[in-house]
């Protein structure tokens, strides 16, 4: 509707112009400031510009009144716009607001957990941005593919063999342990040395030789368990790539890189010369001993990424990766690509409250919160909704206890019931949506037609927050829409009225919008409550 809309205030203006919504719908359902835009060109106040340009929309379908106020000009849709526009939604059902159009080709990679243990509930907030942000892109027009990159080389996994291995020591063979200072813990380590202990005896807990082994077999343990963990919160992967495999590339990669002088050695380390492309130093990529760093397992896989020839490319990292991006962007550059084609997302932590105090950690994983934990205690839509409420780059706290109240202080709750309520009012009514999609709007007040013209704006919502990658654009949206539900259920009798058939068909639309949104967030709608 709004690129509708502008769209064709500038085919009559014959200029481009911005299109806002007023604070006050009394106003006009949206407003232009073009007049200042045109006041110095036209050597005219912008009042008297406004003026004239009102002239040029008279007899205008789409519009039921056009006036200039304080130089804006504002536009009131017209009954008849509205009522198309529902029809095309209505009969569209889960398809509204979804666009055939092809846009970008997106590589879009996140969660990529290192696999030495379940995800934290740090992980689910990259994990619920990326598969929405894939979710509302796809829906809108683009062609998005998922991608988990799997760090399962290097010393994390090393101490993930030593971290099996001590556990098996300690609670499987019972012996006097001595814990080194950093190692994974957590009763999963127990479990896989369990599976390991009767696959192969006592005999490889203290083979340093095997600690690789152990570490592969924890790794696929663990993959399979995030992978769950993954789908219980809605959430499943195009790909997933593994580091390790990527090592193969490396020689080939670090020609590349040579043969651009990107490279120089330097006390017996290759290092990479990313100061070049704005890092504050140049950073190792292959150690003194040969080996490459974890750098270099980037590098290589970003060329992997940059060969598969997508438009965009886009990294959700956790906040802590922040310094991280200058030195990858630097590497695409100098591998021949455009280091603009990526776009890399941050996701601060989170603090977890449970009645005010902080959330126990879990002892299945030693340390951390598990995710898992969280969405056994408040279901995956609650958090899943919980953490669209703020920019990913924001700090987040939430009381847990909280998404549990069945009130309006529970977000997912008051918007739900606006749902509900809905279908109750339609079953009291004896009617189904159907029923009344080509009901007219001539007999409706301006309260409902504002009603209609808020659930019609989802399409300009969903662009707007997948453009800004911002998906609480989309939560505002959802609870203020309920909001407006609530009051016009409150305020009006439907059910029995003189205008029962138009209520119902506006309600029928709100309820369409609040179900697509929802489904776009991952969230099932409920029918009843």
């Amino acid at each position: 509707m709004q690129k509708q809309v502008k769209d064709f205030i500038e085919k009559v203006l014959q200029t481009q112009i911005v299109l806002e919504k007023p604070k006050d719908i009394a106003l006009g359902h949206f407003a232009t400031p073009v007049a200042f835009s045109l006041a110095k060109e036209l050597r005219k106040s912008p009042m008297i510009i406004a003026e004239e340009l009102v002239s040029k929309f008279e007899d205008c379908e789409m519009f039921e009144k056009v006036e200039a106020i304080k130089g804006f000009i504002n536009f009131k849709l017209s009954k008849v716009y509205l009522q198309n526009l529902s029809k095309e939604a209505l009969n569209a059902n889960d398809n509204f607001a979804k666009s055939d159009e092809k846009k970008e080709k997106i590589l879009l990679e996140y969660v990529s957990a290192n696999p030495t243990g379940p995800l934290h509930i740090g992980h689910a907030r990259g994990a619920i941005l990326g598969d929405t942000l894939a979710r509302v892109g796809r829906h809108i027009g683009y062609d998005i593919t998922t991608e988990y990159y799997v760090n399962d080389a290097g010393a994390q996994m090393d101490m993930l063999g030593l971290s099996v291995s001590l556990a098996g020591r300690d609670f499987i063979l019972k012996e006097d342990v001595e814990y080194p200072e950093k190692y994974y813990r957590g009763e999963y380590l127990v479990d896989i040395a369990q599976k390991i202990y009767d696959a192969h005896g006592a005999e490889i807990f203290h083979d340093e030789s095997r600690f690789r082994e152990m570490a592969d077999f924890a790794k696929e343990i663990v993959m399979k368990i995030i992978i769950a963990d993954l789908k219980d919160l809605g959430i499943e992967f195009d790909n997933f790539i593994s580091e390790a495999s990527l090592y193969d590339a490396w020689l080939e990669t670090k020609a590349v890189l040579l043969e651009n002088g990107s490279l120089y050695t330097k006390e017996d380390k290759l290092f990479l010369k990313s100061t070049l492309h704005g890092d504050d130093s140049d950073r190792v990529v292959v150690r003194e001993n040969g080996i490459p760093t974890y750098l270099a397992g980037d590098i290589i896989y970003h060329k992997n990424k940059f060969d598969r020839a997508y438009d965009h490319y886009i990294n959700i990292w956790g906040a802590d990766h922040h310094g991280y991006i200058k030195r990858v962007h630097a590497a695409i550059e100098f591998l021949g690509n455009s280091a603009d084609k990526l776009e890399v997302l941050l996701s601060q932590m989170v603090q977890l409250l449970k009645g005010g105090e902080p959330y126990k950690m879990s002892k299945r994983a030693g340390n951390v919160i598990l995710m898992s934990d969280v969405v056994e205690e408040i279901g995956p839509d609650a958090l899943r909704f919980v953490f669209l409420t703020k920019k990913s780059d924001t700090h987040l706290e939430f009381d847990i206890d909280k998404l549990k109240n069945q009130d309006s202080s529970n977000p997912v709750f008051y918007i739900n019931y606006a749902y509900a309520r809905i279908n109750q009012v339609f079953k009291k009514a004896e009617k189904s949506f159907s029923d009344v999609i080509d009901i007219s709007y001539e007999k409706l007040n301006d309260d409902a037609l504002n009603l209609v013209y808020e659930s019609l704006l989802l399409p300009s919502i969903l662009d707007e927050a997948f453009s800004k990658r911002d998906m609480q654009k989309i939560t505002d949206y959802l609870y203020s829409l309920a909001s407006s539900i609530h009051k016009f259920y409150n305020e009006y009798k439907i059910v029995g009225s003189d205008e029962e058939l138009e209520y119902l068909k506006v309600l029928s639309l709100s309820a369409l919008s609040i179900k697509v949104g929802l489904n776009l967030l991952g969230i099932k709608v409920k029918e009843s409550m």
